[in-house]
């Protein structure tokens, strides 16, 4: 007997030619025509199933080919292996050949003269005479960079007026009276102002890891401080009467809570180090493959990339609260002793708020440390509490970088700036097998897994639908059941965006919502406080909806992208 998930919603019968819709539900093809067709009076368009609304007529997309090759991997369990690849033809990534003209290989170097790349077999003939003036030099993408666009003659000087590469053409005209040199020279110039850049990427790592460490040290010292207080009063308590026992177990879960949490911040932190860590030696790798390049055009171009991308970016540093330790707790348990009952309900809350009070590590606001006056004193700590955010302004102190983990996505889910944007492609990407990737569902998580605090993100979304959610790890990822949609289970919670309206899903409950169309969601997960919330982002912060729950371990944010549509992860 055929499963439910074989069924067509309309008919009851076994899907035929099946056929998929934004909202992810899938229905015979002549169904869901037909009943379109004959529902069609108002001008909106419902899913049969789930009655989301649609403003214009969706176009359902086909799934023989992915569902199929799903069925046959069940049915088939010895699959005939894919043939071995050609490692030189050129792929997605590589540089093709311009002489070969049928199958195009990977090209090996690239020609400044002729503005062309060549293959191990075409490049050969720049091994003869004729060709001695040419300069090959390893292969280059975007030749036609390496053109002025005017004149169509070969980049060869710089213009520091206008501060671009011109041609020998260019300065006869647009840029005549200007100031120029060869581009060597100009090379030579910013080769010194990258050197400096260099140093003080360097100088960021060092002080990163110098961060680091202290954090290390910070975290082995919290150990053994709560450890000891633990011991103190146990020891203490046991010396008491059966009538503080009950405040000896608070005591004791107060401790640890606070540990926990402090614990899930250093973490956090380290985490986070670990990243920009990662970040500033990639970038510091890209800078001294650029210092070796024999292209004097393809080094200004990268250079200017470069130097922006640093001078933008400003790296907030972690504040350790050297002091934080759990004396005061042992302290105040002497005291309770002596008191005892009389006192003792109001010295344990003196050291709750006491120890609630202090933040073990947080990164500092830049800007509000450079605005402070020379003879102001930073705060030892501040308060870390969650306060239900305004403005945006307000959202962005919560504000945490998110990354798309390629391990996660759908094979036809193409991923691009850094991991940080998804779309739906025809074809398969050639991604490597991995257990954590939804093999039927055009879905994807990011890397980055969210407990114990407060975090905001935003989210640009395109196109006929995208599902925008959170989930814990094991969320199922195979099949085309709920159990593996995302905000179809109880284990996961999402809003669904189309062109009219906007739809909440967790488990069972569906609601749909009508609100003005946003291209930008912000997403505020409070996961100690048990609320995620959606907001569309614009002149002000518009709520569409919120939910509460009680999250029971921590949750990776993810992604439904259906075809002709994408997400991009918004840096903060």
């Amino acid at each position: 007997m055929a499963s439910d998930l074989d069924n067509c919603y309309l008919c009851k019968e076994y899907l035929r030619d099946p056929v998929s819709i934004p909202c992810g539900h899938i229905f015979c093809s002549i169904c869901l025509k037909t009943y379109w067709d004959h529902t069609d009076h108002t001008g909106s368009y419902l899913c049969p199933q789930c009655r989301v609304t649609y403003n214009k007529r969706p176009t359902p997309r086909r799934l023989g080919g992915s569902r199929q090759s799903s069925l046959q991997r069940n049915s088939d369990p010895y699959p005939p292996p894919p043939p071995s690849p050609d490692y030189n033809m050129a792929g997605p990534h590589d540089v093709p050949c311009d002489v070969c003209s049928d199958k195009k290989y990977k090209a090996v170097k690239s020609c400044l003269m002729c503005l062309a790349s060549y293959c191990e077999k075409h490049v050969r003939s720049h091994s003869s005479a004729t060709f001695k003036r040419h300069k090959l030099v390893d292969v280059i993408d975007n030749l036609d960079r390496q053109v002025c666009p005017q004149h169509q003659k070969g980049l060869e000087l710089f213009c520091r007026t206008d501060q671009m590469c011109i041609c020998v053409l260019c300065t006869v005209k647009e840029h005549k009276g200007h100031d120029m040199v060869s581009a060597e020279q100009e090379r030579s110039d910013e080769q010194q102002r990258l050197g400096a850049t260099q140093a003080e990427i360097q100088e960021k790592i060092h002080n990163r890891l110098k961060q680091m460490e202290e954090l290390k040290q910070a975290v082995d010292s919290l150990k053994t401080s709560a450890q000891r207080t633990m011991q103190e009063c146990e020891k203490m308590f046991g010396d008491m009467m059966r009538s503080i026992e009950r405040m000896q177990q608070e005591m004791a879960k107060l401790v640890t809570s606070n540990k926990r949490a402090a614990l899930n911040n250093a973490e956090s932190h380290m985490e986070r180090l670990s990243h920009e860590i990662a970040d500033l030696k990639r970038r510091d790798d890209e800078i001294t493959q650029l210092s070796r390049t024999e292209d004097h055009i393809h080094f200004i171009q990268s250079y200017h990339v470069l130097i922006a991308q640093t001078e933008a970016e400003e790296l907030p540093n972690v504040a350790v609260n050297r002091y934080f330790s759990f004396g005061q707790a042992s302290k105040t348990v002497s005291e309770m002793k002596q008191h005892l009952n009389e006192l003792a309900n109001d010295e344990l809350a003196k050291v709750a708020k006491s120890i609630n009070k202090m933040s073990f590590c947080e990164l500092e606001d830049s800007k509000k440390k450079r605005s402070m006056k020379a003879g102001d004193e930073a705060p030892m700590y501040k308060p870390m509490q969650v306060l239900e955010p305004q403005h945006r302004d307000d959202f962005l102190r919560y504000a945490c970088q998110l990354t798309l983990d390629p391990n996660t996505a759908y094979r036809q889910l193409y991923l691009s700036r850094g991991n940080r944007k998804a779309a739906l492609k025809k074809d398969p990407q050639s991604y490597p097998d991995s257990s954590a990737r939804f093999d039927s569902l055009p879905q994807v998580l990011c890397m980055e897994n969210l407990s114990g605090g407060a975090y905001y993100w935003e989210v640009d979304w395109s196109g006929e639908g995208a599902a925008i959610g959170v989930t814990y790890k094991n969320l199922k990822r195979t099949g085309y059941g709920d159990s593996c949609r995302i905000g179809y289970n109880r284990k996961s919670w999402s809003l669904f965006c189309s062109d009219s309206s906007y739809s909440a899903r967790h488990n069972k409950d569906q609601m749909e919502i009508n609100a003005p169309y946003s291209s930008r969601i912000g997403v505020f997960l409070d996961h100690a406080g048990g609320t995620l919330s959606f907001y569309a982002v614009g002149e002000g912060m518009s709520l569409i909806h919120r939910f509460k729950a009680s999250f029971t371990e921590p949750v990776y944010p993810g992604f439904w992208v259906w075809y002709e549509s994408a997400i991009t992860l918004i840096q903060l």
